[in-house]
């Protein structure tokens, strides 16, 4: 588990909503407030290049497998589809009726971007297409949805509705687990097992994917009024959470005893892993 604090990035102009690796470690991606996305060196602490181009704040960014592509979305309700060396935008992809939330990579070589939304819909375009509508809709949210997850042929999708609700894309099924609460973050375990969910009661739970049972619950963190992201470790040891505390918190994820704890940020919501 990190020791503590090993660089501070400086550049955005306002909140930051979301940081990611690409997929190799060696560079990251932050998104914010101000509307542009950045790519980092996170070793040497230096901005790379700085992408420019959506009219509102940026919500969530994705990379593709080869980092070739990045794919972003937040409050002008479409999803961007950019080409990382030049900094150029591809595509945007139209159909969504409010704010963006989440994007993902989805397919063989990246070849199609998940995004969920506030207008309580995930969709589904394709990269290899000219078409900027989606070529899937799922509509089975009664609220915002936070949060997407890709794993092989399913998309599990978290919402405010208090369901976490897995799609299998290739057999056309859709199994909806009821926590009770409002889900900020999803995610696959990297066994694919299990999906991690975030909630709005203070706590990170566990559930088997295969059937909906709860495996584990995981507190100690704070997380009451925004959307507060969370992830295992690689190797699957430790489940992760940002905190509105401003902490990082660790607990083990079989035993749910919290190991670590970072401190000094003000608030911690997102988590690149």
């Amino acid at each position: 588990l990190p020791a503590g604090k090993a660089s501070t990035l400086r550049g955005h102009t306002g909140p930051v909503f979301a940081a990611r690796f690409n997929s190799d470690g060696n560079y990251c991606l932050t998104c914010g407030a101000d509307r542009v996305i950045k790519l980092w060196n996170p070793v040497k602490g230096l901005c790379v290049k700085t992408y420019v181009g959506h009219g509102h704040e940026v919500h969530d960014i994705a990379v593709s497998e080869d980092n070739s592509r990045l794919a972003s979305c937040g409050g002008d309700k479409n999803v961007y589809y950019w080409d990382v060396a030049t900094g150029n935008t591809i595509r945007k992809y139209k159909g969504h009726e409010l704010r963006v939330n989440a994007v993902e990579f989805a397919g063989d070589g990246s070849s199609v971007v998940v995004s969920g939304s506030y207008d309580k819909t995930v969709r589904i375009f394709d990269c290899r297409s000219r078409s900027f509508e989606a070529i899937q809709t799922m509509s089975h949210f009664k609220d915002s949805v936070t949060s997407v997850a890709v794993r092989g042929h399913q998309i599990c999708a978290g919402s405010v509705d208090g369901y976490i609700r897995t799609f299998d894309i290739r057999k056309g099924e859709v199994l909806a687990d009821c926590v009770g609460h409002p889900v900020t973050c999803v995610s696959f375990s990297y066994d694919g097992n299990c999906i991690l969910a975030s909630c709005m009661d203070n706590k990170v739970r566990l559930f088997d994917k295969s059937n909906g049972e709860l495996l584990n619950g995981y507190t100690g963190h704070k997380s009451e009024n925004y959307k507060i992201e969370s992830c295992m470790t690689r190797g699957d040891a430790y489940v992760a959470s940002g905190s509105e505390d401003g902490a990082i918190h660790f607990w083990d994820l079989v035993g749910g005893k919290e190991r670590h704890k970072l401190e000094g940020l003000s608030l911690s919501l997102s988590l690149a892993r």
